[in-house]
């Protein structure tokens, strides 16, 4: 119905078209091309898909519009006004211009496109040196869409002006305007590609990378390679990364991660190609930290001189944490005592000497349990984690349990609920998806039944305006997006945006304020990467969710929580199976101990498991002292040493930064581990990501 409805107007002016033709009617001839533009404009805003489809039958724009020119021509000829004739051969020359030139035009923008598009893609690297110019125009160098339909516009406003007055030289001039602009563009873009505007070529940037990373000499770099969805995977272990010290690197492979990624001031650099990648190995890049698996990954465990270790994206009981992939780095860093013993037990080929305890250091914005809830209402933080790539029962409580357990929390006056869905939720299964949306209107309606005052802090809110457009201007997309991905690398060097410390308390602020301008007693959605995950915990009094990092992460707080059974095991065997949910008030699908579960987080005497959940917070976090970030540098400290005098023994490369190992070192190996082994050529993509449920 939507496709017949996105269609009839389309129709329509053909149809006005050809009875203009067919009867002689200016209104007709002139209706129907206007029509017909109208219906083309909306197609291409409104119905991508649609148009897209059309495309597929072979009814592309161009295909569409030259009917309609074609028709509009027969009009006027019908009409008798292609008059006098050297007007008339002045406008047919000038419609056949206007579609050579926009070919024509199509042909340059994409020898531009290509000439701009670099082998690598930077971000906090000054590249002046590769004579990178400015974006090409929008209308000429990109939009052929638009370009068409203005021409199509102009030249139909023109050829109305010839229907209405009986003279073609209104056709003719517009026509004529219309091609000299399209030619003008056309030079203007085929200037671009004259040996001294050109951008560097491939051998140039290359050898400029080359020379690049011989200056800079980075000493550690996050590797990380993934799908649209999955950047927060890396992002989350930025701040660690600039905290380290030194001169850290990031390196990506898809060219889409470069913007994806958050604010940083660590120099980005993303490699597409396998074969450009493997110049890492004459950078002297002695180790390579590894937040996710994915089949891209094999491609520089290849590289010998580096030192490889799984840093991960978060830990939970599920079997996607003991990927058997880990086996294939030369450490595996884990957060406790817990995934050390996970990794014992699964038996996947990772050696116990491989695993470094270091701690969760994204953590210490977490703020520790202060007793129960002050004020009248008991806010609840239900996260939910997604169906992940298996369908292992019990991935998530969103489908077979959420709805019950979003009712029953409801269903008590004194709860205030947070609903913060996981990012991917429903990108494998669309069920999911659809439950999720159920959820929503669930807590819609609670919300009008409510009858919510809105007794909210006005101040907070104008304020929160205004920390809104100080992020948006921190941001500056409306710039960004009109420039191509060339122009990004030249104007986001080293130094040219605010710094990550500003974008992070203009972040902070945002989430002080949002909090304060939220009515107290309205249920939330949280769909949207603010406020952040960490920012939800700290308002919670209570968390539920699902057998994911989520769970470790927020025990940090030691507050009291509950883990869904979805499995189909019983509680003692759920408990048994899953360490996380050894201090954790364990639900079931039909949600039947929400009630209980309320009144333990509101008397503490009732609060029995607290003592379990402060030796649970060491088992699977690890000691407070010393700090995570203190083990976590010393960690990098002591596998860059191993991959110094492992590159001075044998790999001839530069020595220059050979340094003793750490007092504490991070883990009694001292071999390279299974990550010398070079791995097949054959795609890994169906491995997934270790994890992949892990942090919001």
């Amino acid at each position: 119905m939507a496709a017949v409805t996105g269609l009839a107007p389309l129709a329509a002016g053909y149809v006005l078209q050809l009875l203009g033709l067919l009867l002689a009617g200016t209104a007709l001839v002139v209706s129907g091309a206007a029509l017909g533009i109208a219906a083309e404009s909306w197609l291409t805003s409104r119905r991508p898909a649609l148009a897209r489809s059309l495309g597929g039958a072979q009814l592309h724009l161009p295909v569409r519009q030259l009917l309609r020119d074609a028709l509009l021509l027969g009009g006027l000829a019908r009409l008798d006004v292609l008059r006098p004739a050297h007007y008339a051969a002045w406008l047919l020359i000038a419609v056949l211009g206007c579609w050579t030139t926009h070919f024509v035009c199509q042909a340059v923008a994409a020898r531009v496109r290509r000439s701009r598009r670099l082998p690598v893609v930077t971000r906090n690297i000054d590249v002046s040196a590769l004579r990178i110019g400015p974006t090409p125009p929008l209308l000429f160098g990109r939009n052929g869409t638009l370009r068409l339909l203005l021409c199509s516009a102009l030249v139909t406003v023109g050829a109305a002006a010839t229907a209405m007055t009986g003279n073609a030289r209104w056709g003719a001039l517009t026509a004529l305007l219309c091609w000299a602009v399209l030619l003008t563009g056309v030079v203007h873009l085929a200037c671009r590609l004259l040996p001294g505007r050109r951008p560097a070529g491939e051998e140039e940037v290359l050898a400029w990378l080359d020379g690049w990373l011989a200056a800079y000499r980075p000493t550690v770099g996050m590797y990380f390679s993934g799908g649209t969805s999955s950047a927060y995977q890396a992002n989350m272990w930025l701040p660690m990364l600039a905290r380290l010290g030194g001169r850290p690197l990031i390196v990506l492979r898809e060219r889409f991660m470069v913007r994806r990624i958050d604010a940083t001031d660590v120099p980005i650099v993303c490699i597409p190609k396998v074969a450009h990648l493997m110049r890492l190995e004459q950078s002297g890049l002695p180790v390579l930290l590894h937040p996710a698996n994915s089949g891209k990954t094999s491609h520089v465990l290849r590289i010998p001189t580096i030192k490889h270790a799984f840093i991960n994206h978060g830990e939970s009981d599920k079997l996607s944490s003991c990927n058997p992939y880990a086996k294939a780095y030369d450490q595996v860093w884990v957060a406790g005592p817990a995934a050390r013993e996970r990794y014992r037990l699964a038996g996947i080929g990772v050696r116990d000497e491989d695993v470094v305890e270091v701690g969760r250091p994204q953590l210490e914005s977490i703020r520790p349990y202060a007793g129960p809830p002050a004020g009248k209402y008991t806010t609840v933080l239900y996260a939910p984690t997604w169906e992940g790539w298996t369908d292992e029962p019990g991935n998530t409580s969103l489908l077979p349990a959420g709805e019950r357990i979003v009712a029953a929390l409801l269903a008590d006056e004194r709860v205030r609920l947070l609903y913060k869905p996981h990012p991917m939720t429903g990108s494998v299964d669309p069920a999911m998806k659809e439950a999720d949306e159920r959820i929503r209107a669930q807590i819609a309606a609670a919300n009008a039944s409510r009858r919510i005052a809105h007794a909210s802090d006005a101040q907070a809110a104008a304020e929160l305006e205004e920390h809104e457009a100080e992020l948006a201007a921190l941001a500056n997309e409306g710039s960004r997006n009109r420039w191509d991905e060339a122009e990004r690398m030249l104007r986001q060097h080293a130094g040219a945006w605010p710094s990550a410390a500003t974008v992070l308390d203009a972040v902070e602020a945002w989430e002080e304020c949002y909090w304060r301008a939220c009515d107290p007693a309205e249920h939330l959605v949280l769909a949207d990467g603010r406020p952040g995950i960490h920012s939800c915990f700290n308002q919670a009094d209570l968390l539920v969710s699902d057998v994911s990092s989520v769970v470790s992460d927020y025990l940090s707080s030691e507050k009291p929580y509950a883990v869904v059974n979805t499995t189909g095991l019983t509680e003692e065997e759920f408990r048994a199976g899953f360490p996380t949910v050894r201090a954790a008030t364990v639900l079931t699908p039909e949600a039947d101990g929400v009630p209980a579960l309320l009144e333990s987080v509101r008397e503490p005497a009732r609060d029995v498991l607290r003592p379990a959940r402060a030796e649970l917070k060491a088992y699977l976090l690890g000691p407070d002292e010393p700090p995570s970030a203190v083990r976590f540098a010393r960690a990098v400290d002591a596998l860059r040493a191993e991959a110094r005098a492992h590159q001075a023994r044998g790999c001839g490369l530069p020595t220059a930064d050979v340094t003793a190992a750490p007092t504490e070192p991070a883990g009694p190996s001292a071999r390279r581990g299974t990550a010398g082994r070079l791995l097949a050529d054959g795609p890994l993509d169906g491995l997934g990501d270790a994890a992949d449920d892990e942090a919001l």
